[in-house]
């Protein structure tokens, strides 16, 4: 007979992600254990090995539950009805929301992607595209009368997730300039860049 699952299983699970996720976040994935992740966690080393089969399939739901969130905003974006370029400033102030709330695992996910096995890292860039592409969709029917090559195109929404992807080393919530401004000052640059 299959052994059941416990009630709080999910629960659990999120429990180490979260606590991963600080610790790959502050440590590094290579500097990280699994001793260490269960004593965050409150557990034990074997108690993790329940839950997950590996480090890295550890990462690798960090990574992915991040990735997630950020496809969700896509997908709601994609049912709004507004103009492209609003579409792009609510597209960059949700990057930003999430972001903000979520360091540590904006961290991992452009640091320790090299630290997954091949298939795994598939996956996660191929979500990571699809948020791309539709940033890059989004800016060209924004300007339809200018038509960049599609290298330059993809030059300028990379410099645009350059922008808000690396807010975790220095943007501070309590500080002078709001998440909201950040984000708009990112689209409204990338914006401009194409008139």
């Amino acid at each position: 007979m299959a052994r059941q699952q416990a009630a709080d299983y999910d629960q659990k699970r999120e429990l180490i992600t979260k606590e991963a996720a600080k610790l790959f976040a502050s440590d590094g994935f290579d500097g990280a254990s699994i001793v260490d992740l269960a004593a965050a966690c409150n557990t034990s080393k074997s108690l993790i090995y329940h839950y997950y089969s590996s480090k890295e399939a550890i990462l690798f739901d960090v990574m992915n539950a991040h990735m997630k969130l950020l496809l969700e905003i896509i997908h709601d974006l994609e049912a709004a009805d507004a103009p492209p370029a609003e579409l792009f400033k609510q597209l960059s102030r949700e990057l930003m929301r999430r972001y903000t709330g979520a360091a540590n695992s904006q961290k991992v996910l452009l640091y320790e992607l090299n630290n997954l096995p091949k298939p795994q890292q598939k996956e996660i860039i191929a979500i990571q595209r699809q948020i791309i592409d539709f940033a890059e969709d989004l800016l060209k029917r924004s300007a339809p009368d200018v038509q960049p090559d599609h290298g330059r195109l993809r030059a300028h929404v990379m410099l645009f997730f350059g922008m808000l992807n690396w807010t975790h080393n220095w943007f501070k919530q309590s500080g002078a300039v709001s998440r909201d401004d950040i984000a708009d000052m990112a689209a409204e640059k990338t914006l401009a860049t194409l008139v």
